[in-house]
């Protein structure tokens, strides 16, 4: 009979553990819980020290779950869901809740999910109140602070006491004018054309920026804007450039053509982080699931 090491084990593992069951794959269970890949790796490989058993195996081009993995995999998921029930506090009702909700989200994540968001508090929760305030690309004393209650961003800080969960994805593409000129044709021609790119209040750069100068590359930026708003009167009636996440063509850069990038970059991952205090907040918990639900309707 196997010896569980109980210090080994926690609901976020547990939780990780569940994923990797549901999706079986390492790489799509990091998607869902918006983590990196070698952190989900870990755990499982902590899990599998701590419950003796290899739960994953190699399978063609996948993975595999064990027998025990198959039989211990309901006994978790019912474990947690008696977890949450015990922490969750007093029942919460929206309809009757009064507060202010603060969100950290930059123009784009901002104009994309949080009208939706409203939309849904006007009708079950009038009371609760929404805040937003720029992120830049944000840092974890934003949460610890108090400063803000959640924050979306691509960019989740690697700690342990700030909690991330994925809501969508998105892929950067060139936007330009077509009235004016047609797409770059090639990486060289990209790297040539004058670009209007964002420069956050806080100082830092698009991770696009930051990846092309990791490769030595170089655009040629003609001006720099300090959020995602100010792109289009730049681009409208001028040669210029903007790389920016595709879904903006359906709201703020609605009008202007688009194209791929020239070169391979990842996908923009769009996350939900907040602080561990808030984890079995109740208020807090609806307001996350009420967004998940917002994030999920646009990705279908």
């Amino acid at each position: 009979m196997k010896t569980v090491d109980q210090f080994h084990l926690d609901t976020r593992s547990l939780e990780v553990f569940l994923a990797v069951l549901r999706e079986n794959s390492v790489s799509r269970a990091a998607v869902t819980l918006g983590m990196s890949q070698s952190a989900v790796s870990h755990t499982v490989e902590r899990l599998r020290q701590a419950l003796g058993d290899p739960l994953f195996v190699k399978s063609g081009r996948g993975i595999a779950p064990t027998r025990y993995a198959l039989k211990t995999g309901p006994h978790i998921q019912q474990i947690l869901d008696e977890l949450r029930a015990l922490s969750a506090g007093p029942p919460f009702e929206p309809a009757s809740a009064e507060f202010t909700f603060t969100i950290a989200a930059n123009d784009y994540q901002r104009d994309l999910l949080l009208p939706p968001l409203m939309k849904q508090l006007a009708l079950e929760a009038p009371g609760i109140r929404l805040q937003v305030i720029p992120s830049g690309i944000p840092g974890p004393e934003l949460l610890r602070e108090d400063v803000c209650d959640l924050i979306i961003t691509p960019h989740a800080p690697d700690t342990g006491d700030i909690i991330q969960k994925g809501l969508l994805r998105d892929q950067m593409v060139i936007f330009y004018d077509p009235s004016v000129r047609s797409a770059p044709a090639t990486l060289a021609e990209y790297l040539r054309a004058r670009h209007v790119d964002v420069l956050f209040g806080t100082g830092e750069r698009t991770g696009l920026e930051n990846a092309l100068r990791a490769r030595g590359l170089s655009r040629n930026i003609a001006v720099t804007v300090s959020n995602f708003s100010g792109l289009p009167e730049f681009l409208r009636g001028t040669d210029l450039l903007a790389s920016a996440p595709s879904r903006m063509q359906h709201q703020l850069l609605r009008g202007f053509a688009t194209a791929p990038l020239p070169f391979d970059y990842r996908d923009v991952n769009l996350l939900m982080i907040w602080h561990q205090r808030y984890q079995t907040d109740s208020g807090h918990r609806w307001l996350r699931n009420r967004l998940a639900a917002v994030a999920r309707h646009l990705d279908h």
